[in-house]
């Protein structure tokens, strides 16, 4: 610190500061200060307070496993049986995709699920590590022509029982669809 006279900083000076930004922050603790800015810019604040990772091969049991480890942790996070059983139909589709579709049954790939207990809600990002698809290009399978067949309708379940439902394609292969049942 430059105490020199003529200086830009000085020990009140910089106490001002440090008490004015401690200040500002306990009292809204969802703002961005940026000196270079006239105003202080507002951001959403998230906070993830659990999370669990779980990692299985890519065949037909990983389904039942994670849906088993799934509706144990929504239920030790505190979520009731409604909320449950709505993790629980989403999570058997996501993973179901993954091992069919994102992974093709092959066992030395894996399947990575976490789960994150939000202020807002119950997150869930299921990974396989296939090489990919786009979602656009998946028949809708509300489509009159689509109605009878056997498959194509997993996404739709997702969405209907979730409240978000992203799909990213990871730059090194594969494809993460992140899930989010709010409270």
């Amino acid at each position: 610190m430059d105490l020199s006279p003529g200086g830009l900083t000085s020990p009140l000076n910089d106490l001002a500061l440090r008490t004015f930004t401690e200040f500002i922050l306990e009292r809204c603790p969802a703002v961005c200060l940026d000196t270079t800015l006239d105003l202080p810019l507002t951001y959403i604040q998230l906070t993830v307070t659990r999370t669990i990772e779980l990692i299985l091969p890519s065949r037909i049991e990983s389904i039942e496993e994670c849906a088993v480890f799934a509706e144990r942790v929504a239920r030790d996070w505190g979520y009731g049986d409604d909320f449950v059983g709505s993790i629980d139909l989403a999570v058997r589709e996501s993973v179901a995709n993954a091992v069919k579709h994102g992974n093709k049954f092959d066992e030395e790939k894996q399947v990575r699920i976490d789960f994150f207990d939000r202020e807002d809600g119950f997150e869930m990002t299921v990974r396989d590590f296939g090489s990919g698809f786009n979602i656009e290009e998946i028949p809708d399978p509300t489509d009159p022509e689509n109605l009878l067949k056997v498959s194509g309708r997993g996404i739709l379940f997702m969405r209907s029982f979730m409240d978000a439902v992203e799909w990213e394609t990871n730059d090194d292969g594969g494809t993460t669809v992140k899930m989010v049942k709010k409270r």
